[in-house]
């Protein structure tokens, strides 16, 4: 008796389930090919069905269950497809659990998060490596390997606490000298290792 396929749904906001559903159709293809799942639209209520093809692609719908979930907090579709990736992450920081529903605290702190003409959200980005989009509902997603994903939501998380955006680039710029350092020092180690190996 075989057992049954992986498969899970991905809820999507009514209000823009149509772009999604556009967008969605520039990568239905390739998930199709890479990932060897199935997308199925339920818009009565609201959501995807993501499904494997096979049998043991569990990891794969999951990994299909991001790229769903970046587009539909507002990834451009060929940013989420870096997804495909395995290096590569998705996080979410909600920051309605940082700030509540009011409507205009929160307006506030994701302006903050955005800054004057995007200008905070691109440095983010440029700093970490990182991809960052910021929607009206109150998330902020980040798209990059794991470690730059990281550092660029601890800035984010600092932003949202009303942290000065100069001391958190300045905090950040120190975290990522730190990363690079640290992956310089694995990659000679890596190297001196694997030649070590063949004398």
């Amino acid at each position: 008796m075989s057992r049954p396929l992986a498969r899970t749904y991905e809820p999507v906001p009514p209000e823009s389930f149509e772009k999604v559903k556009g967008e969605l159709r520039q990568v239905t293809g390739e998930l199709n090919r890479r990932l060897r799942v199935r997308l199925t639209l339920d818009e009565g209520n609201s959501r995807v069905l993501i499904e494997a093809e096979r049998e043991g692609d569990a990891a794969n719908v999951l990994r299909a269950r991001d790229i769903v979930r970046a587009i539909a907090i507002g990834f451009d579709p060929q940013d989420a497809l870096q997804l495909l990736d395995e290096d590569y992450v998705l996080v979410v920081v909600d920051v309605t659990q940082a700030v509540g529903d009011r409507e205009n605290h929160l307006r506030r702190v994701l302006g903050r998060v955005i800054g004057e003409n995007g200008r905070a959200r691109r440095t983010l980005e440029e700093i970490t490596g990182t991809k960052i989009v910021v929607n009206d509902r109150g998330l902020v997603g980040i798209i990059g390997d794991y470690e730059r994903s990281q550092v660029a939501r601890h800035g984010v998380e600092l932003l949202v606490q009303g942290r000065m955006h100069a001391t958190v680039y300045r905090r950040l710029e120190g975290m990522m000298r730190e990363l690079k350092r640290r992956e310089s020092t694995e990659l000679w180690f890596g190297r001196k290792g694997e030649g070590s190996q063949t004398s």
